[in-house]
């Protein structure tokens, strides 16, 4: 029972966060939003750091699953890279993806309460990532490769979206990006 209040107090966490974002509130200011006290806050996620981090691995465990969903049934790699794209690119997943840089800026910094994120953010993905890779022909070395690359160059393609909105333009930089990471390597 306690798990499930503290999902159900993570998801409307979540939703404010997402939407305001949270380097200028408060713990308190962040419980105001979601309808309960700091102290519920503390309780279940140990400080406003911990409630971060949390938010955080929440939304990347969604943004894997869909990536799963999205191979699923299809053997066509560069497919399965421009529908994550559409994913991600969709206007409505804008502020849990500022969110996300938000927090991934404070990493750069090494502020200690983002250690479980600075150790996830690449180590989470790479596993699904190369095994995908390896499911479409490639052997493990033009995995792990390939995995690197789709991340930075997806996150950079992401960033400059959010910064610019120049959608048509980014959007034909994906579909090259897919051409160009799903291609055989050259002999």
């Amino acid at each position: 029972m306690a798990a499930d209040r503290r999902a159900a107090l993570l998801d409307r966490c979540l939703a404010v966060l997402t939407e305001d974002g949270f380097s200028h509130l408060s713990l308190r200011e962040i419980a105001a939003g979601v309808g309960t006290s700091h102290r519920m806050l503390l309780y279940h996620f140990g400080s406003r750091e911990g409630l971060l981090a949390q938010v955080v691995e929440r939304i990347e465990a969604e943004q894997r699953a869909a990536l799963a969903a999205l191979a699923v049934g299809s053997d066509d790699p560069a497919e399965v890279s421009r529908r994550f794209w559409r994913r991600l690119a969709d206007p409505a997943l804008a502020p849990a993806e500022r969110l996300f840089f938000e927090v991934y800026v404070n990493a750069l910094y090494d502020r200690s309460w983002t250690e479980p994120f600075r150790a996830s953010v690449v180590a989470a993905w790479t596993a699904p990532v190369e095994e995908l890779f390896v499911r479409l022909g490639f052997d493990e070395a033009q995995a792990r490769t390939r995995t690197r690359l789709a991340l930075a160059a997806t996150r950079g393609l992401l960033l400059d979206l959010l910064i610019t909105g120049d959608r048509d333009v980014l959007d034909g930089a994906a579909d090259l990006f897919a051409r160009v990471i799903t291609a055989p390597c050259p002999e």
